[in-house]
């Protein structure tokens, strides 16, 4: 029988680490992670509010959507909007979702915050 034997430096790196597998490897990859939206000054956005039920057992849902911050941002904005309309609500892939229906109440807020923010559909 003849028995293959491997070298140790086959399967090395040039450093002589080998890597086989690493999920919390030491390797720096900060940058990736980074999300690749910039954060834009409020006057800039073009915010579209509007009241929704489809998906949510009959519901109304105002969403607003057209954000173009970081999620931490996102979440603290959806917080203030939360407490100034006294109801519940989340961050949804870049939009707020606040329960109930508070256009009106929503886009007095966000054009005092500096947005600039529509009321969309009927």
């Amino acid at each position: 029988m003849a028995a293959s034997k491997r070298k140790d430096s086959d399967n090395k790196t040039t450093d002589g680490k080998r890597i086989v597998y690493s999920e919390f490897g030491n390797t720096d990859n900060s940058a990736a992670l980074q999300r690749g939206t910039p954060e834009v000054a409020p006057n800039q956005q073009n915010l579209k509010i509007e009241a929704s039920r489809k998906g949510r057992g009959g519901k109304t849902v105002t969403v607003i959507s057209g954000f173009q911050e970081k999620p931490e941002t996102l979440a603290d904005l959806a917080k203030q909007l939360k407490a100034q309309c006294g109801t519940g609500g989340t961050v949804k892939d870049n939009e707020i979702e606040i329960q109930g229906e508070h256009k009106q109440k929503l886009a007095e807020i966000l054009k005092k915050m500096g947005y600039k923010a529509k009321i969309s559909g009927g």
